[in-house]
């Protein structure tokens, strides 16, 4: 465990030190705008919650997302690939372990979203939930983390695999209900977002922000895990799978 916590302290120190971070934090306040503003023209400033959540939502699959394809990308451009690969701890947990920490820093997208609520529409969104709100931004940032390494195994193979990870952000957000909650999508299209992590999580995220009191939030969480489980285990073997192809046609370290 101690390799790995030192993995996620020099990512989280690597991650302060990349410009790339920014774009997140420059993103967020701007779908904030967007969203709140339609909200607000249309007078529905009772689903101001919804319009700040999706953004920091948005910002947290984006970032996994990226961060699973740089980080092969750039081993590979810095010539450390091999050397990664051959390290004590095992790469597929290296590279989950790195992708949850830049996840979990993007989180303070949320803080963002927050501001802007407040301080260019004056709403204050009240957190009803503290403990639900917070259980359910960790689990959502570990399911990215883990299911984002499944793009990490396609980059160890093909190089050229940035356009699946583009492909993978819209799309997610839809099935997702990031913004619109599943209930208004086609009935079609209803059981694949139950596949989805982000519909759990997006769910559970409203229901912290609901006076009521959540009921079967407890599904919720345990399907954001289970997902995310499923996600860092399918990317793990891929992952190892996949290293010990490329070492066999020995193009580990082709750019």
């Amino acid at each position: 465990m101690r390799p790995l916590w030192t993995v996620f302290r020099l990512q989280l120190l690597m991650t302060l030190r990349t410009p790339d971070i920014a774009h997140v934090f420059v993103t967020t306040p701007l779908y904030t705008l967007v969203f709140l503003a339609i909200q607000v023209h249309a007078g529905r400033t009772d689903l101001a919650g919804y319009a700040v959540l999706a953004p920091a939502l948005m910002a947290l699959w984006s970032m996994a997302l990226q961060t699973a394809g740089e980080l092969v990308s750039q081993e590979r451009d810095r010539g450390t690939l091999e050397a990664m690969v051959a390290a004590p701890a095992r790469y597929p947990l290296v590279v989950n372990v790195r992708i949850a920490a830049v996840t979990l820093f993007s989180a303070l997208s949320f803080a963002e979203a927050w501001i802007v609520a407040r301080v260019v529409f004056g709403l204050t969104i009240r957190i009803e939930h503290p403990a639900l709100f917070l259980a359910g931004v960790l689990v959502s940032a570990v399911a990215m983390a883990g299911t984002a390494g499944c793009v990490s195994a396609l980059f160890v193979l093909a190089p050229s695999a940035r356009v699946l990870q583009n492909a993978l952000s819209f799309p997610f957000y839809l099935l997702g209900g990031v913004l619109v909650p599943v209930s208004f999508l086609p009935e079609w299209l209803r059981p694949l977002s139950d596949l989805v992590f982000l519909s759990w999580s997006a769910s559970l995220l409203r229901a912290s922000l609901d006076p009521a009191a959540p009921t079967g939030q407890g599904t919720a969480i345990a399907a954001v895990a289970g997902l995310g489980l499923a996600g860092a285990a399918t990317g793990t073997f891929l992952i190892s799978r996949m290293l010990r192809r490329v070492k066999h046609t020995g193009t580990l370290a082709q750019t």
